[in-house]
């Protein structure tokens, strides 16, 4: 019997220590998530935490002018990397995004769409200015130079490879296709997959910036 009760008392002090344990566990968890104001917004995750993409940029506006990030990021900004002699992918991205602005606008939020080029050499501040024009009026085109996209590149974490060989005039970009929510005082808060549709994208949006009062 003594034995019965002792192997139950440590089956009993097991299961304490064990719920106490998980207890602590849920308690970090969800003092983590109240520390993120935009916990209940966020639909995707990023490796060491969204600190981890975004930071100072210097590049070349569609007006030739020189800026850097804090020139830009005045206002809920919507950023996508992309070229303009992309054949499919960065059309219908930027226009996705374009309608997404549009929806928000609507909804009484102001947010700059912003495309930075990954072909600084055929993306000229007149290039992108044109492609610009043509997909939002208020969508603002950036370039530079190689080094210049490069650190730009780097700091979002974006995936870029141009295929040229030769003097070939029509080589493609690889690049990766993502948009990024940034916001001023905040940096950047979360991203987009070409698969968001323009409405979804707003009311995600939406829930940012309302979460960032």
């Amino acid at each position: 019997m003594t034995r019965t009760y002792a192997l139950a008392s440590a089956a009993l002090i097991g299961t304490l220590i064990l719920g106490a344990g998980v207890a602590v566990w849920l308690g970090q968890v969800q003092r983590a998530a109240s520390d993120d104001p935009f916990g209940q917004c966020r639909a995707s995750n990023v490796a060491g935490g969204a600190g981890q993409i975004g930071g100072p940029f210097t590049l070349v506006s569609e007006t030739g002018e020189t800026v850097t990030d804090a020139d830009v990021i005045t206002q809920p900004t919507l950023v996508y990397f992309g070229y303009t002699f992309c054949p499919d992918v960065c059309p219908l991205d930027t226009v996705r995004n374009a309608e997404a602005v549009d929806i928000l606008a609507g909804d009484g939020y102001d947010v700059l769409p912003v495309m930075i080029s990954v072909d600084p050499t055929r993306d000229t501040p007149e290039v992108m200015a044109a492609f610009t024009d043509n997909v939002h009026p208020a969508m603002l085109g950036l370039t530079g130079t190689p080094e210049q996209t490069d650190a730009a590149a780097r700091a979002y974490r974006v995936y870029y490879r141009i295929n040229r060989e030769g003097d070939d005039p029509y080589y493609l970009v690889d690049h990766s296709a993502f948009t990024y929510l940034v916001l001023p005082g905040h940096g950047f808060v979360e991203f987009f997959n070409r698969e968001t549709p323009p409405q979804e994208m707003a009311e995600r949006t939406e829930c940012f910036l309302d979460a960032a009062g």
